[in-house]
């Protein structure tokens, strides 16, 4: 579909207003050849990731692990009281599996290629 800048300016107006006025612009500091290479490194699946409590926990052996993470990220103030005490109440009642399976060594090397 071939249209000229009139109509793309008739169809697209808010668009055409966003790249006049120069803002937003994104910047692009590296070309790859190798497309096999590009797709790697573009699909990483915990690029820029922040591990939660959640994420802490699912590492630990025993619940006496998992309370002193909680306790931990609560004391720095990284999770609220109240969901520390859901935490604690989850922990103490369906234990350390119930926030899901154990999170093996170099878990996210491992699983960060999709």
């Amino acid at each position: 579909m071939a249209f000229g800048k009139e109509s793309f300016k008739r169809m697209f107006p808010n668009l055409v207003k966003e790249m006049e006025l120069d803002e937003n612009k994104v910047g692009i500091n590296s070309v790859r050849t190798d497309a096999e290479r590009a797709k790697k490194a573009s699909s990483r699946k915990f690029a820029s990731y922040d591990p939660d409590v959640i994420d802490f926990v699912r590492r630990c052996d025993t619940s006496a692990q998992a309370e002193e993470i909680i306790a931990y990220m609560e004391k720095r103030g990284e999770i609220d009281k109240q969901y520390a005490a859901k935490l604690r109440k989850q922990l103490k009642t369906s234990g350390v599996r119930s926030f899901g399976s154990k999170k093996e060594d170099d878990y996210y090397l491992k699983h960060g290629e999709t």
